[in-house]
């Protein structure tokens, strides 16, 4: 969608050759057979070359240069004016300029304009033109011409801006998505750090003075091997009650959460949830299906609202969250290995989790789970 919408200097090289070949009543030349289209052609080739490099970030100076030559050839074999074959100078500059700084772009778009003035003007030249008594008559066409020279290369440049700047947003929010997982992680690695760095260096220690000692006082080096069977104990007991911890997800918290983490990304947020409070159970299998939503909400979608409802209703909790963001990324509901690992957690417990379009242009996820739990 880009490139085509990048493609301004092939509708105006263009213009010429079609309007003469789709005059019934003219005699088609054959210079324009011979040389004119097929040079549009080569031309045409080179200037989608140059997009295409625009687009990748990437250089494409033979192009330019092959696609300058061939333009200048056309101009010179080709009758016309500047409104015929001399739009070949613009049409140039528009995919050039893609490639150039602002100095250049302005220093070729006045060459360019030049070239289709003197090398394609009818009769005795530009000069002998204005020269003649009624050269006032075609001052409006020659503003008009150097109106579209300036503006094309500026129309082009502007399009690309742009598409880079949609495309910074869209490396921006899988960024914040990466950010908020990798966040996640190191507080879980620092949080188990805490919890089991102490006991497992007390266990190393005690270990290490009952190796010493069980060849001088048998009995010290069982009592110490006593204090480190109960501080193992202590120790994997903390880790479980830790572990559950994170896995017994607070919906309330992961709710405001993830609104927070929407609206920071410039998707309004709607948010329904019953006043009844959900099982301890059904109320963590939800929370992890919010996260995995937003995530793709993030990740796989141009979404600028979001609405999350949580409704209990015939002995099962339903969270549905529907956005407006459906692109070929997330439109078929497919949402890669996060969903199908969600879904077979929820089907563990007797739910369903679903991905699909909504409505018209909507993406809806809908998670049905059974209150009493896990059965």
């Amino acid at each position: 969608m880009t490139i085509f919408s990048l493609t301004l200097g092939l509708v105006l090289a263009w213009i010429s050759p079609l309007a003469e070949l789709a005059d019934e009543g003219e005699e088609i030349r054959l210079s324009l057979l011979t040389v004119g289209v097929p040079g549009l052609v080569i031309f045409s080739f080179l200037y989608l070359r140059v997009i295409k490099a625009a687009v990748d970030g990437t250089g494409a100076r033979g192009e330019i240069i092959a696609s300058a030559v061939v333009a200048v050839v056309l101009m010179l074999t080709q009758d016309g004016g500047p409104w015929s074959w001399g739009l070949l100078g613009p049409a140039w500059v528009s995919g050039a300029a893609l490639l150039l700084g602002r100095s250049a772009t302005i220093a070729v778009t006045v060459a360019a304009a030049a070239a289709g003035l003197f090398l394609v003007w009818p009769g005795d030249g530009f000069a002998e033109v204005f020269a003649a008594p009624n050269a006032e008559s075609h001052l409006p066409g020659l503003g008009a011409y150097l109106g579209v020279a300036a503006a094309a290369p500026w129309s082009n440049r502007f399009q690309l801006w742009f598409w880079q700047l949609f495309r910074a947003a869209e490396e921006g929010k899988e960024a914040r998505a990466r950010l908020a997982v990798t966040e996640e992680r190191l507080r879980f690695s620092r949080d188990l750090h805490d919890l089991v760095g102490h006991s497992l260096s007390a266990i190393a220690v005690k270990s290490e003075v009952a190796s010493k000692l069980s060849g001088v006082d048998a009995g010290r080096a069982a009592r110490e091997m006593d204090e480190v069977r109960t501080l193992a104990r202590q120790t994997l007991k903390e880790i479980r009650a830790a572990v559950r911890g994170y896995r017994t997800v607070d919906l309330t918290a992961e709710l405001r959460a993830m609104t927070a983490v929407l609206e920071a990304g410039d998707i309004r947020c709607t948010l329904e949830t019953p006043r009844e409070q959900v099982p301890e159970g059904t109320a963590t299998l939800l929370a992890w299906v919010v996260r995995e939503g937003t995530t793709n909400v993030l990740r796989h979608s141009s979404a600028t609202r979001c609405r999350i409802t949580i409704t209990l209703r015939e002995g099962d909790a339903v969270l549905e969250m529907t956005n407006d963001g459906v692109n070929e990324d997330g439109a078929d509901g497919r949402g890669g290995t996060g969903l199908l690992g969600l879904s077979e957690r929820v089907a563990a417990v007797g739910g369903t989790v679903t991905a699909g379009p909504g409505g018209p242009g909507t993406f809806r996820l809908r998670a049905t789970i059974p209150l009493e739990g896990e059965r």
